[in-house]
């Protein structure tokens, strides 16, 4: 597998994927086109979230043709394709990838080579189930259950500030109930700016911050930039 799993796709400028556009270019070079699903889009138009990715890859000379206008048969995808999943809602995208009948193609030709680039919720549909993700369910996905891409859960956006006052739990505090009712899961709190560099069954921390891994009974673990997570 090829994969490129980014925590966010905006910079805090809000400029779009520029911050990772030089890993993005390594993964897609001698490559004919990208396929975007814009489903994880709930108030923007897919037609417009697809022209923001356009224009985001113009520089890299990719044409980018969207998932909506696509049916899922084997035939949609191709050996020299791209797989871009942007962010949005965790929830609309698995339920509209389910709906779609996506999910198994979307798996094999992953598994089969095809570059996947994921950011926020296109990043957490990559893991074995989109629990970890930080949105609100706001559609019944038709099960839990994502991609199975990698073998371990993210949590995306992830941050240790509370702010001050604030009585809900911290996302520590969130990770840790998920692992209490699935112990046997591991969890990597992916800051924003970071992204896990996946090359078959081997997956690397790339970025500018320090990530965490999160596992049952187990102190978290920071990771530095260049780590591998087990």
């Amino acid at each position: 597998m090829n994969l490129l799993l980014l925590s966010n796709s905006r910079t805090p400028e809000g400029g779009y994927l520029g911050h990772a556009l030089q890993a993005i270019s390594e993964l897609v070079a001698g490559r004919g086109r990208i396929v975007f699903f814009p489903f994880a889009g709930v108030t923007t138009r897919w037609s417009d979230y697809t022209e923001l990715v356009r224009a985001a890859f113009l520089p890299l000379g990719l044409p980018v043709v969207s998932a909506d206008d696509l049916k899922p048969a084997a035939t949609s995808l191709n050996d020299s394709d791209v797989i871009f999943i942007g962010g949005g809602n965790t929830f609309r995208l698995l339920a509209e990838c389910r709906q779609r009948e996506w999910l198994e193609v979307i798996r094999t030709a992953v598994r089969r080579g095809l570059p996947y680039i994921g950011s926020s919720a296109g990043s957490v549909i990559a893991c074995p189930s989109i629990q970890t993700t930080n949105d609100m369910p706001i559609i019944d996905p038709g099960g839990l259950g994502a991609l199975g891409l990698v073998p371990f859960q993210l949590n995306c956006h992830f941050t240790d500030f509370t702010p001050p006052g604030h009585q809900g739990e911290t996302r520590r505090q969130r990770i840790s109930e998920f692992l209490t009712l699935h112990p046997d899961e591991t969890v990597i709190g992916l800051p924003e700016g970071d992204w896990i560099r996946g090359r078959n069954d081997n997956f690397i921390l790339q970025g500018p911050h320090p990530a965490w891994q999160f596992q049952l009974r187990r102190d978290a673990v920071q990771l530095s930039v260049g780590d591998a997570i087990r």
